[in-house]
């Protein structure tokens, strides 16, 4: 099968497209390469380095594909809320070329990744799908109004899109977040920065989310979206703990007042995920830890 995968060079979807050439698809990435590098790009992937903001670019990638999993965007909270002008016009209308162009030429399935962040903050856990939507930042938001345009295409246009809201999504590659920053800090002998020292959060591994996104390529979810998490919660005070171990008592933790933008609690209802995919959630959300940690020296000492 001939498959597209935006953001193909990034962090989640470099691990995807591996995986969908290990299964014997043609893989087409649309990456602008803002946030990859080409060497990190799976051998056997054809790269077109275009921008999902420029439709014309979207369509010619799209171009024989059956399927498209759509991964391309501004991927983080504090991104967007420094660059709000690059997260609409990635996230939304980006998302928009990507619909409309699956329109027009006839694609079957659209896998999209959301974000837990479309929950906004909550006042209980575990948050199940039902619950409503109401983004806390510029990041969440935009994730929002893309959901918003699957469902619409799907409802006046038949477009089949399948919506998976992802948790903390933890593996190798990553960076800019949480586990990979306080990593990388911890490796060099830097204190680790804690802001708020309140946050419960969902990580999952990064294999059971590419599993996820397999899947729902390979079937419809009647358009209900679906929390792709561990259900269990990890407090920041704890994931702290955990890298300090693993760095040694050289390290200290440095409790810095709250980000208010950022979302304190989110633990995932995971029953859709179970039933609708047939996939069960890791033992332990970090799992990966100390393999994380090991490729984080690995780099401190380069």
């Amino acid at each position: 099968m001939r498959v597209l995968v935006t953001g193909g060079a990034g962090f989640i979807g470099r691990h995807l497209v591996q995986a969908l050439i290990k299964a014997g698809n043609h893989v087409v990435v649309l990456d602008n390469m803002r946030r990859a590098e080409r060497h990190t790009l799976p051998e056997g992937a054809e790269l077109i380095e275009e921008d999902i903001r420029q439709p014309e670019a979207v369509r010619h990638a799209m171009k024989g594909c059956e399927r498209i999993y759509h991964l391309a965007a501004q991927s983080n909270v504090m991104g967007a809320v420094s660059d709000t002008d690059y997260s609409f016009t990635s996230n939304v209308a980006g998302t928009y070329h990507v619909l409309a162009s699956a329109v027009k030429l006839g694609v079957t399935r659209v896998v999209f990744t959301s974000s837990r962040e479309v929950y906004g903050e909550v006042d209980c856990l575990p948050v199940a799908e039902d619950r409503p939507v109401a983004p806390k930042n510029f990041y969440g938001a935009s994730k929002a109004a893309g959901e918003t345009y699957c469902q619409v295409f799907q409802a006046t246009h038949g477009l089949d899109v399948n919506i998976l809201r992802l948790a903390n999504v933890t593996g190798p590659g990553d960076r800019d977040r949480v586990i990979p920053l306080w990593l990388g800090r911890a490796a060099r002998g830097e204190d680790i920065d804690l802001f708020g020292g309140d946050q419960i959060l969902d990580f999952i591994p990064i294999d059971v989310v590419v599993d996820a996104l397999l899947r729902a390529g390979e079937t419809s979810l009647n358009g209900l979206p679906v929390n792709i998490g561990s259900g269990k919660g990890t407090s920041l005070r704890d994931l702290a703990a955990r890298i300090r171990g693993l760095a040694g008592t050289h390290i200290d933790i440095r409790l810095l007042p709250a980000r208010s933008v950022e979302v304190t609690r989110f633990v995932a209802d995971v029953e859709r995920m179970r039933t609708l995919l047939g996939l069960e959630p890791p033992t332990d959300p970090l799992v990966n830890l100390p393999e994380l940690w090991n490729a984080a020296q690995s780099s401190a000492r380069r």
